[in-house]
This record gives C-alpha cells, sequence and structure tokens, in this order.
C-alpha cells in the first residue's frame, strides 16, 4: 500500500484548491470580474500561482506515483512533500513580488527532477537485470 504517497497526493490537491479559494478572493478584493485574468498585478500574482501549480501538477503527480512504486513509498511522499513546500513558497514570494518567486520554482522543480530522473533511472535498471 502507498498511504505515504496518497496522503502527499490528498495534500498537494488541497494546497490546488487553497490557490483556486485564494483566487476567487483577490477577484473580489480587486474588483477582476469574470470571466477577466487581468487587471490589478496583485490578481495577476495570484491567477499565476494558481495556474502555475495547475501546469505543474500533471509533471508532477505522475513522476510522484511512478517513484512510489519503483523506489518507495515513504521516499516518494518524502520528495513530494518538498514539492509541497517548493510551492508554498513559491506563492509567499510571487505574491508579494514576480522577482521573488524563484527560490520555490527552484525547490520544486528539483523536487520533480528527483521524482521524474529517480522513477526513470530505476525503471530502466530494473529492465536491464531482465
Amino acid at each position: 500500500m502507498y498511504h505515504f504517497t496518497a496522503l502527499v497526493t490528498c495534500l498537494a490537491l488541497l494546497f490546488y484548491f487553497f490557490t483556486s479559494a485564494s483566487v476567487a478572493r483577490a477577484r473580489v478584493k480587486y474588483g477582476v470580474k469574470l470571466p477577466a485574468i487581468s487587471g490589478h498585478p496583485d490578481f495577476e500574482r495570484v491567477f499565476r500561482v494558481q495556474m502555475n501549480t495547475l501546469e505543474w501538477l500533471p509533471i508532477f503527480l505522475p513522476s510522484l506515483w511512478l517513484f512510489a512504486v519503483y523506489v518507495g513509498d515513504k521516499a516518494a511522499a518524502v520528495v513530494g512533500l518538498l514539492w509541497i513546500v517548493g510551492r508554498i513558497v513559491y506563492m509567499i514570494g510571487y505574491t508579494q513580488a514576480v522577482a521573488r518567486r524563484s527560490p520555490g520554482f527552484f525547490i520544486q522543480a528539483l523536487a520533480c527532477f528527483v521524482l521524474l530522473l529517480g522513477s526513470l533511472g530505476t525503471i530502466v535498471w530494473r529492465m536491464a537485470q531482465g
């Protein structure tokens, strides 16, 4: 069973839900009416946090689960938590200023890189072993 990876998956989805709710609150706060996705710069940064998180989920989730299956549940969960921490750091930095998003982006990108390459390397290694 992959209890730890499942828990991290739920946490990642809860984080995405939080970013979605943040966009709704920012729409009201900055007067950006649907269907607009631009207007006040502070709204646009909140919106980009949500969209960038959505853009990374299709990379993160399969990589997380492949890593859990081929490397291990606990290791996948630890790296998955690092991804979530990176997304939080990204969110805090980006909502303050565009230039402050880089540390969080680097953390979450590194976590995805570890998950994807760790999975790929283990799969290739096992295939080569026969």
